[in-house]
C-alpha cells in the first residue's frame, strides 16, 4: 500500500509520543506535520518535548518544527489523515474544525465518544460501526468525520467479552481495575500520592467504561447504535505501575457455557480474517485474545507486551459463587489502549478506501463489513 502522510494533534503528550513510536516506521503511513499548544508551536519537537519512551526519539522527528493546533493557514501542509492526542476540553472544540476541513480525525479523546453518529471503535469488537461516518455533517460536505477508540480500560475488557458476547450472550457483569499510572499522562499522578498506595477513583472513569461497553458490544441498526442489554458495574483504581492495566471482571452469560466454552471462544477468537483476505494489518496482533494458563498470571511486567502491546491477556477463569465466571484480563493502556487502537483503526479505514479522496464530497456509500 502507497504510504500516506499523516499528522498529529497533541504530538508531545505521552499518547502522542506512543504515536510517533508506533508510526515513524509504518508501512502504510508517514509522518508529515505535527502539532501541539500555542506554548510550543514554532519550536522544534526536540525542543517542546520530554521524550519519555524507551525507543530512541528519531531524528528526522526532532527536526520536525511543531505547528498551532489548528488546521487554517496550514492548507498545503496539513495532511487529510489526523491522529488526534488530545485532552477531551480541547478536542471538544478543535477535532471538528479538522473534521469540517476534510480531514479524517482519529481521535483517541473521549469528547466525542457517545456521540451517536461518531463510531466507537475496537476493530476486533465493531468494526461495522464504522458505517456511522456516512451520517456526519462533515462527511457530506468534504468527506471528514471523526473516529474515536475507546477508554484505555474499556478496550482490554471488550476484547474478552466479545467472543463471549457472541456465543453465550452477557445478562450482567462486574469489573475492578487497577489502572496504571501512564494513564493518566505525564507527570500524571505526584509519587506522594501514589508510591505504596492505591487511589480508588479517577475522575469521570468509571462512567466512560459502563457506557462505552454498551455502545462497543451494540449493534449497529441502520444508522444508529442498539446498546447491549446487560447490566454493567466498575470501581476504577489507580495503582502504582508504570504500564498496563489490569482488570478484574465477573459476568452472569445469557446461556450457560463450560471453562472448556469459553477458553474455545477466546482462543478461536479471530474477527479480522473476515475481511483481511490475503492482506495484512501491521499494527493487528495475530491473536488479539491469548490465555495464560499459569496461576498467577497475566501481570503487567511480565505480559503487557504481548502481540507488540495489542493482545489483551487473559488469565485465571473460574467460576463464580455470586455470578457464572469470573477472570483477569490485562492490555496495555498507552499501546492497544490509546495511540495503538487508533493506528489500528486507520488501517482498517485505509483498507475500506476511507482515507481516499478526503477533502471533497463522497462519492460512494460505506461499505458495511460483513
Amino acid at each position: 500500500m502507497e504510504r500516506r502522510k499523516v499528522g498529529i494533534l497533541g504530538a508531545t503528550g505521552m499518547v502522542g509520543q506512543r504515536f510517533i513510536q508506533l508510526l515513524s516506521n509504518h508501512p502504510w503511513f508517514e509522518i508529515a506535520w505535527l502539532a501541539a499548544s500555542d506554548r510550543s508551536a514554532g519550536k522544534t519537537y526536540a525542543e517542546a518535548c520530554r521524550w519519555k519512551l524507551d525507543t530512541p526519539l528519531p531524528k528526522h522527528i526532532a527536526a520536525m518544527t511543531l505547528q498551532p493546533n489548528v488546521p487554517e493557514g496550514a492548507a498545503g501542509e496539513l495532511p487529510k489523515i489526523i491522529f488526534a492526542a488530545l485532552d477531551a476540553d480541547i478536542a471538544r472544540e478543535l477535532e471538528p474544525k479538522f473534521a469540517a476541513f476534510g480531514c479524517a480525525v482519529i481521535s483517541n479523546s473521549s469528547a466525542f465518544r457517545m456521540v451517536e453518529d461518531v463510531p466507537l471503535v475496537v476493530p476486533e469488537v465493531n468494526a461495522d460501526h464504522l458505517a456511522l461516518i456516512e451520517t456526519q455533517s462533515w462527511r457530506q460536505e468534504k468527506s471528514g468525520y471523526i473516529v474515536t477508540n475507546p477508554n484505555c480500560s474499556a478496550i482490554g475488557l471488550v476484547m474478552a467479552l466479545k467472543p463471549l458476547e457472541e456465543r453465550f450472550g452477557i445478562e450482567s457483569l462486574f469489573v475492578s481495575t487497577m489502572q496504571a499510572i501512564s494513564g493518566a499522562g505525564y507527570p500524571g499522578v505526584p509519587s506522594l500520592d501514589i508510591m505504596g498506595n492505591v487511589v480508588p477513583y479517577i475522575k469521570n472513569e468509571e462512567e466512560k467504561l459502563q457506557e462505552e461497553v454498551g455502545k462497543l458490544l451494540g449493534r449497529l441498526a441502520g444508522n444508529r447504535i442498539e446498546m447491549l442489554d446487560a447490566k454493567v458495574s466498575a470501581h476504577c483504581n489507580r495503582v502504582a505501575v508504570e504500564d498496563g492495566h489490569t482488570e478484574c471482571v465477573s459476568l452472569k452469560l445469557r446461556t450457560k457455557a463450560t471453562k472448556h466454552d469459553i477458553l474455545a471462544a477466546w482462543q478461536e477468537f479471530a474477527p479480522l480474517r473476515k475481511f483481511v483476505v490475503g492482506k495484512h494489518l501491521p499494527t493487528a496482533p495475530d491473536q488479539p485474545v491469548e490465555y495464560n494458563h499459569a496461576v498467577d498470571r497475566p501481570q503487567p511486567r511480565l505480559d503487557r507486551m504481548h502481540g507488540n502491546g495489542m493482545t489483551a491477556t487473559v488469565g485465571r477463569l473460574r467460576e463464580c459463587n455470586l455470578l457464572d465466571w469470573k477472570f483477569v484480563v490485562l492490555s496495555h493502556n498507552t499501546i492497544r489502549g490509546a495511540a495503538g487502537a487508533a493506528v489500528l483503526n486507520a488501517e482498517v479505514l485505509a483498507l475500506l478506501g476511507k482515507l481516499d479522496k478526503l477533502g471533497v464530497a463522497p462519492q460512494e456509500p460505506m461499505a458495511v463489513l460483513a
